[in-house]
């Protein structure tokens, strides 16, 4: 089966379920993991502006999308020649089935139970004691948030953060003076790249205030990705005073 990638942690996840360059035969410039193996695979252009004859030029059996990574329209013109999966992950257990429905299709079924345990498992082990209040910031100018509906609330909720925007939903834009309930402020490597001097900027409204950068992708990248996290998570809640 040749299989085309809009989505870049689905790409990740193929690669880790066991599938190879000769079955996944196109991607996004965005599906940057595992990189020994994407590498050898054509980009068919980005998540929001694919190349419909990149993609035509590759014959895919199958086509795999994301519901908010991607734009309907160009997906609905695929529909009209390809067999499209379309996914929608918010949640833990949709990550959940993902995989599995993964395994399934493509007779991976006990490798994709592993990533699972072994997700729910990360989860579990790097958890604080008491949650504490969290401001997650994806973007800048507008700076926006992030509300109780997205997969990146449900990560930072099972590790113990509690989401200071988490009664709005989607991607709210924000003011600092919103800021000011928050514990900690997390400025995401993306999809805006957040720097130290954006730290500053934020420290001239809230000199107190924890202000750090966090990895994007341990909490948007949904698929196999958290498996590979649990250093990461267990050093983040190690930097706050009550830790399981």
């Amino acid at each position: 089966m040749k299989i085309v990638s809009l989505v870049p942690s689905i790409t990740e996840a193929l690669f880790d379920l066991g599938l190879t360059e000769n079955e996944v035969v196109g991607r996004t410039k965005f599906c940057i993991h595992p990189q020994d193996k994407i590498k050898n695979v054509p980009i068919i252009g980005g998540t929001k502006n694919i190349n419909i004859e990149k993609i035509k030029a590759l014959q895919p059996d199958l086509i795999l999308a994301n519901k908010e990574e991607n734009v309907k329209d160009q997906v609905e013109a695929l529909m009209d020649d390809y067999k499209v999966m379309v996914t929608n992950i918010d949640t833990i257990e949709d990550n959940y089935y993902l995989l599995k429905n993964l395994g399934k299709l493509f007779g991976k079924e006990d490798r994709a139970q592993l990533f699972n345990l072994k997700i729910y498992d990360v989860l579990n082990q790097a958890k604080l004691d008491i949650p504490v209040k969290a401001a997650y910031l994806i973007w800048k100018n507008p700076y926006m948030t992030i509300g109780s509906d997205t997969f990146i609330h449900r990560i930072l909720t099972e590790i113990g953060f509690e989401n200071i925007f988490k009664n709005q939903t989607r991607y709210p834009q924000i003011t600092t003076e919103d800021l000011a309930d928050a514990d900690v402020i997390m400025l995401s490597s993306e999809p805006f790249p957040f720097k130290e001097k954006h730290i500053e900027e934020l420290k001239a409204f809230y000199p107190d205030k924890k202000i750090i950068i966090v990895d994007g992708e341990a909490f948007s990248w949904y698929g196999t990705h958290i498996a590979k996290c649990e250093e990461y998570f267990r050093e983040l809640v190690s930097q706050f005073a009550y830790t399981k």
